[in-house]
């Protein structure tokens, strides 16, 4: 999938007298993401923190069926690039949610394995130091680890299409237990700054 096709949607202009993309989100997306953008619905992505380029990428993957979720392309499948603009935009403007305090202390151990694993595959040259992303590069610092797991072993098996094959070829060689450790790790990621994501 050609960067300059993103590049265009996400310079689209949102429909004039389309309605407040604020209300759109609250009645569209709202059930199962969150009001907030933090869902506590397994196996759905916090979309808190995200960047509005990831948002519109996703999107659009949906829409044209490159990506598998039935509830996310039935919503994409009638959005025209005026709306995938609008909303990616809205979602842009919900700052980070931190994770639900855990019932434990997160394993220091596993923790620590996590730490040296994402240090080893390099996952902070694109997500960055503090796992927030970028760009059309995901923030995953605090994402559910459910959500991870499926992404991960998703990314590992090719089931999970991207729009480059940078993660799959990045996974392809790691262990499965290891992505599951991976996903610990990244959802109780301790350095996940407060921060907005950029526009």
């Amino acid at each position: 999938m050609a960067f300059a096709l993103f590049a265009a949607l996400a310079q689209a202009q949102p429909a004039a007298g389309g309605g407040s993309y604020a209300q759109r989100y609250a009645s569209v997306c709202a059930t199962c993401h969150g009001a907030n953008g933090r869902s506590d619905m397994a196996g759905t992505p916090v979309l808190a923190g995200q960047h509005s380029f990831y948002a519109i990428t996703q999107l659009f993957l949906f829409r044209e069926g490159r990506r598998d979720n039935e509830a996310m392309s039935a919503v994409a499948k009638s959005m025209k690039d005026e709306d995938l603009r609008g909303f990616s935009e809205y979602i842009a403007t919900l700052p980070p949610v931190p994770a639900p305090a855990p019932a434990e202390p997160p394993d220091a151990a596993r923790m620590a394995r996590g730490q040296a694993l994402a240090q080893t595959h390099r996952c902070t040259l694109c997500h960055g130091a503090d796992l927030s992303g970028g760009q059309q590069v995901p923030r995953i610092a605090n994402q559910r680890e459910d959500y991870l797991k499926t992404t991960l072993h998703g990314f590992r098996s090719g089931k999970r299409a991207g729009y480059t094959q940078a993660m799959s070829e990045a996974l392809g060689g790691i262990p499965p237990e290891d992505l599951d450790t991976l996903a610990y790790y990244v959802a109780r990621f301790p350095g996940a700054a407060a921060k907005p994501p950029g526009r």
